[in-house]
């Protein structure tokens, strides 16, 4: 939304420590990912999923563009506070009509979206004027110009047009962002623009993925704290947090503390940015089907486990373990071995789910979970690893 200014005195702060203003943002997202399990538990299918997947994404494109234009234009600056309180009363907007975005709701959840875009792009332009390359605001607005035909339109649709409308919207914002947002006569964002200072971008992905886990466990205690109390759920209840602490402990294993490291050292940083938010993307994904998880296990934890429900109980932390392996490569070069076999245990469990009970098929993949934390602390014993960035370009 904005341009970096190399060197200003007064950008974000070099140590990656978010502002205040930031973690109040971060507290409208756990409300906006609680919604998105809320909507996804309601519609297990594979609709729903599409559905929750294209709300996930618009959300955080949302998440990625604020912190991506604070990060870029001084961020201690009034005006670009005012804006992330701006964003945060959207994001709340947004989070409250998600659940019923595709029904009576869906003219209320794309409006609010399309003014947050437009509205950023004429604030930054009209009021912060960080002026270093006024065209790449131009750019963003040439592309969410267009995106916003597919929001409205899909609007005042129904059924798979909205969905689809949605979704083809969604698209064009990712693959505009993904080449740079080109436009003739205004040329393209280059690489670098994406590089913000010190290790601002990895503190603010950790921090996404610790909205996205405590989105988890503020789902698993209230539905835990809703139901009438037996021992059932409780067991359940430990099963479902410590999948939560498992992957929590596996996301911070090296590649997570590492990755400033790795984008300093990579010949092409930006790039090696948005490579990294795709892997968090993933992650957080996974983590809210774990969410769903506690949902479902914590309600009804034993009897017939359904493959929609299977799908979501072994989905989740398969997600999460394809975005935590892609981040290895990222940082490392290579994918830890741990990560392959997680997910060929997690295959090899789902042919029998629909023999076992809820409870126990969440149990099965926390005991996967728990072998890749445990060869994770193994090889940090045996093994002294650096960054090592491949190059992606």
């Amino acid at each position: 939304m904005t341009t970096m200014a190399e060197g200003d005195a007064d950008s974000a702060d070099e140590s990656g420590r978010p502002l205040f203003v930031e973690l109040f943002l971060d507290l409208v997202y756990v409300f906006a990912l609680v919604s998105l399990t809320k909507t996804l538990t309601g519609n297990l299918s594979w609709t729903g999923t599409a559905r929750t997947l294209v709300l996930l994404l618009a959300f955080a494109l949302i998440w990625t563009l604020t912190t991506w234009a604070g990060g870029t234009s001084r961020l201690a600056r009034p005006a670009v506070g005012a804006h992330i309180i701006g964003t945060a009363a959207a994001g709340l907007l947004l989070a409250a009509a998600a659940p019923r975005a595709f029904d009576d709701r869906g003219l209320l959840f794309a409006g609010t979206y399309v003014f947050f875009h437009l509205g950023s792009i004429t604030y930054f332009l009209l009021v912060v004027r960080d002026t270093a390359d006024p065209r790449r605001t131009g750019r963003l607005a040439v592309w969410e110009a267009v995106a916003a035909v597919g929001w409205i339109f899909g609007a005042f649709t129904e059924g798979p047009a909205r969905l689809g409308l949605w979704a083809a919207a969604v698209a064009v914002e990712y693959g505009a962002a993904a080449l740079g947002w080109p436009v003739a006569g205004l040329g393209r964002s280059k690489s670098l623009e994406w590089q913000l200072g010190g290790g601002r971008v990895p503190e603010r992905f950790r921090q996404f993925v610790v909205v996205a886990f405590g989105a988890a466990v503020l789902t698993t205690g209230t539905t835990f704290s809703r139901q009438e109390y037996t021992l059932h759920r409780g067991y359940a209840l430990v099963v479902v947090f410590t999948i939560v602490v498992l992957m929590w402990r596996i996301y911070i294993y090296r590649a997570g503390e590492l990755l400033t490291e790795a984008i300093a050292r990579s010949a092409d940083p930006g790039l090696l940015t948005r490579t990294a938010a795709v892997c968090h993307l993933a992650m957080v994904a996974g983590i809210v089907g774990v969410a769903v998880t506690s949902d479902l296990v914590v309600v009804r934890p034993f009897g017939e486990t359904p493959p929609s429900w299977a799908a979501v109980l072994l989905g989740g932390p398969a997600l999460f373990l394809i975005g935590r392996g892609l981040l290895d490569f990222t940082v490392f070069g290579r994918v830890s071995r741990s990560r392959v076999v997680g997910l060929v245990l997690l295959a090899g469990i789902a042919p029998a789910s629909s023999l076992l009970p809820p409870v126990l098929v969440a149990l099965l993949a926390m005991l996967v979970l728990a072998l890749i934390a445990a060869a994770n602390l193994v090889a940090t014993r045996l093994h002294e690893r650096t960054p090592a960035p491949p190059a992606l370009g």
